[in-house]
């Protein structure tokens, strides 16, 4: 298998605050690997560092052979090659669906407005939103902000994409309509990093299920081993927690 991000040695602190420490994993081409814990456990810390809208304190991560942290490398071109899909959906208010999706590939990809349009078309009608192109954000449900989220980071046509709690956000019988969309993403052969408390989709989707805690790996493996045989204590507590709330 192709690695196309390999984290070594990362440690992130906010002051005093380890928030995490000497991180080590790598995601393959085509893998969706899902990051499940506690709050507080580092797992959006971690995403935000790959996508470096938080600068690690050490360590380095290399994607496509390339390590990101290095003083020459271009983070605005770094992160057209990364997704990042938010738990508050991060549209632009102003804008309807098409120009949310288009305003990116135009100002930062050099796309024209034609071959943007033409793209995000693709992606919207993949997340089941293109009938919606002219509303606003405000006339979107919370499912559907998110769907439009996904379609956009979809529309720069990045190498992975990094979902940050896509649901935590949503009433209940929203997580349905989004989660379907990633579950059909997965099953595409696209490469996905998810943070998640969603068990179930982790558990049905995942190659690889990585649990953090206290800003450490504690433990990592295929998801029937994560959740029907985990080997650390801190794993087995945590599942038992979360499937007692369920």
């Amino acid at each position: 298998m192709e690695k196309i991000i390999d984290i070594q040695h990362l440690s992130k602190s906010f002051g005093t605050n380890e928030v995490l420490r000497d991180i080590n994993f790598s995601v393959d081409k085509g893998e969706v690997v899902c990051i499940i814990g506690s709050s507080g456990s580092g797992k959006s810390t971690l995403l935000r560092c790959i996508n470096l809208l938080e600068k690690p304190n050490g360590g380095k991560i290399i994607y496509n052979k390339e390590n990101i942290l290095n003083s020459g490398h271009n983070i605005y071109e770094h992160r057209t090659k990364l997704g990042m899909v938010f738990q508050q959906f991060n549209l632009f208010n102003n804008y309807n669906v098409l120009k949310n999706c288009t305003i990116g590939q135009v100002k930062v990809l050099g796309r024209s407005e034609e071959e943007a349009e033409k793209i995000a078309m693709k992606y919207l009608k993949v997340v089941g939103m293109e009938q919606y192109i002219n509303a606003k954000p405000a006339q979107l449900s919370g499912g559907q902000k998110q769907r439009v989220a996904i379609a956009r980071a979809l529309s720069m046509e990045p190498d992975v994409m990094l979902f940050d709690e896509p649901t935590s956000s949503l009433d209940p019988e929203m997580v349905g309509e989004v989660l379907k969309v990633m579950k059909e993403l997965a099953e595409s052969g696209l490469t996905m990093l998810v943070v998640t408390h969603e068990m179930g989709f982790a558990e049905e989707v995942s190659d690889r299920v990585v649990f953090m805690d206290n800003g450490v790996i504690a433990e990592e493996g295929a998801p029937e081993q994560i959740f029907n045989s985990p080997t650390e204590e801190r794993t087995k507590e945590f599942l038992k927690r979360i499937l007692k709330e369920i």
